[in-house]
């Protein structure tokens, strides 16, 4: 059970409390190492941890064991619960992967649902489940199964009365301009039913634009591909953003423990709350700092082509999935 952190150990800690808080506020992404950082925030001072942690044996820079995940997991949730504000989030970016030895090898192994429930008997509030769906998965060598075009993104909350902003992360409406205008008229629109007591549609459309859903759609993005300082697992911005635009207040505090190429910090900056991550591995850090420092968008949609080949193409701006 490694988290391996090439570029010398990284370093804890030089402050406690507030003050530590504010070191990883100024820095915007902080070469350290959570384990000894998390314990030192003072309680109650982050609106929402947003993160993908390493996936288990996943990436040659962090091997931990997908036997061991949870083990390895749990402390980390325990110090963010206790610098969780009653209101927040912990927000986890996660995805399964096939086993490559032992008695499921071969088979998709069963760690990421035992650290949700982990992390549930741990207290955290799991309150939904939702799929990121990346339309444009890139082919690959996955055995007898299709190619992986989704990944979770689990979301806990501390307490009964989280923060959440629906509106803030609400889609165009996909009926006509006509019909919203004409359900404004309608005097009558509630309708039973067989079933029960039927919803007034006349207030469907009176939210500036309909829920999203769970499932949030966004392709994967060239800056995944290219590598960010070397990390070749970085997370598109557009989904970093919508989970940020939901789950803490503007202003808010967000916090990244395993902060990689930075995305969560630039995109939360970029949407006005105080941000700031961590990162073991320092080459990493580095970079993540010096693309806060330039603020340089990096999502250009992956393009894949019948031959498996890839390119990029500029997203087109507006909704989460690049959609008009």
């Amino acid at each position: 059970m490694t988290a391996h952190a090439f570029g010398g150990s990284a370093p804890g800690p030089r402050q406690t409390g507030r003050e530590a808080l504010d070191e990883l506020l100024a820095a915007g992404v902080t070469w350290g190492d959570s384990g000894q950082w998390l314990p030192v925030l003072p309680e109650g001072s982050v609106d929402l941890w947003f993160t993908s942690p390493p996936y288990a044996d996943a990436r040659a820079y962090s091997r931990i064991h997908p036997d061991h995940y949870v083990e390895w997991f749990v402390p980390f949730g325990k110090h963010m619960m206790s610098a969780t504000a009653d209101t927040g989030w912990l927000v986890l970016n996660i995805k399964n992967r096939v086993a490559k030895s032992g008695p499921l090898r071969g088979q998709r192994h069963p760690y990421v649902y035992e650290l949700v429930l982990a992390l549930q008997r741990q207290g955290w509030r799991w309150l939904e489940t939702y799929i990121w769906s990346k339309s444009n998965g890139v082919p690959g060598r996955f055995g007898p199964r299709t190619k992986d075009s989704f990944e979770y993104v689990y979301a806990f909350a501390k307490g009964p009365k989280p923060y959440f902003n629906l509106d803030a992360i609400r889609v165009p409406y996909r009926t006509t301009p006509g019909e919203i205008e004409r359900r404004k008229l309608d005097t009558l629109g509630r309708r039973n039913t067989d079933a029960g007591f039927g919803r007034d549609r006349t207030r469907t459309y009176r939210h500036g634009g309909a829920d999203p859903g769970n499932v949030v759609s966004v392709p994967q993005t060239y800056n995944q591909h290219r590598g960010a300082g070397g990390h070749t697992a970085a997370m598109p911005e557009r989904l970093a953003e919508f989970f940020i635009r939901a789950c803490s207040p503007e202003a808010g505090v967000v916090i990244d423990p395993f902060a990689g190429s930075g995305t969560t910090a630039v995109a939360a900056r970029r949407l006005g709350r105080r941000a700031g991550g961590l990162e073991i591995h320092r080459e990493f850090a580095e970079a993540a700092r010096e693309r806060l420092e330039h603020d340089r968008p990096g999502d250009t949609e992956v393009v894949t082509g019948g031959d498996g080949g890839v390119r990029a193409a500029p997203l087109r701006p507006g909704r989460p999935d690049g959609a008009s």
